[in-house]
């Protein structure tokens, strides 16, 4: 069954156990979702539940926004992603944080930090050469490839742009539910900068 959230990445702080451990935290807001779609095998052939997250002002609103929003009788939403997978959900029908409990094991998704064109050392965690005056090599990216096929192959790791993707972090604990504030506690950190949207879904590979 499909479960899972949208939410945002609000920043992060610490929380202490009870045994007065110290665990780093993100927070995530997530307030309540809307389911706007349901699609099923039949009719779109595969299953999946659109939520929605986020009112968007009613001026910045297109009139194929309104209409779908309409259908589930809610407001058009800034945010809107699809979580595969079979549903009990309903359109129009609410979802928040109470879905998830505290010690559950989430996947989250967001888009990484970018970090502009970045050479290999930080890009992809090459070693440098010796930094001495006479080395001549420093932090270039190394050998090319051999001399036969007179190309560089597709896949070697140059500089670049970095950051900017779609990442998932797998197997993280949610450490409290706060259901009156509409927050969630997961312990470690996420991707994205404060404020960016999270999709928070339950763990795929959990023991």
């Amino acid at each position: 069954m499909t479960k899972g959230i949208l939410g945002r990445k609000l920043g992060m702080t610490q929380v202490f156990t009870e045994n007065g451990n110290l665990i780093p935290v993100t927070v995530v807001e997530a307030a309540p979702n809307v389911v706007l779609q349901k699609k099923t095998a039949e009719t779109d052939g595969y299953e999946a539940v659109q939520l929605g997250f986020d009112n968007l002002k009613e001026n910045r609103a297109n009139k194929p926004q309104k209409g779908h929003a309409t259908k589930a009788n809610t407001a058009p939403k800034r945010f809107i992603r699809e979580l595969r997978g079979t549903s009990e959900l309903e359109v129009g029908q609410e979802v928040n944080v109470s879905i998830f409990a505290e010690g559950e094991a989430v996947d989250v998704t967001g888009i990484s930090k970018g970090k502009g064109f970045q050479g290999v050392i930080k890009r992809h965690g090459q070693s440098r050469g010796p930094m001495s005056h006479g080395s001549r090599y420093h932090r270039r990216p190394g050998s090319m490839g051999p001399v036969a096929p007179n190309r560089v192959f597709k896949g070697k790791k140059l500089a670049g742009q970095m950051g900017g993707e779609q990442i998932t972090v797998q197997n993280l604990e949610i450490v409290k539910v706060d259901v009156e504030r509409n927050l969630l506690l997961i312990k470690g950190n996420v991707p994205g900068p404060k404020r960016a949207l999270v999709t928070v879904k339950s763990s795929v590979k959990s023991k």
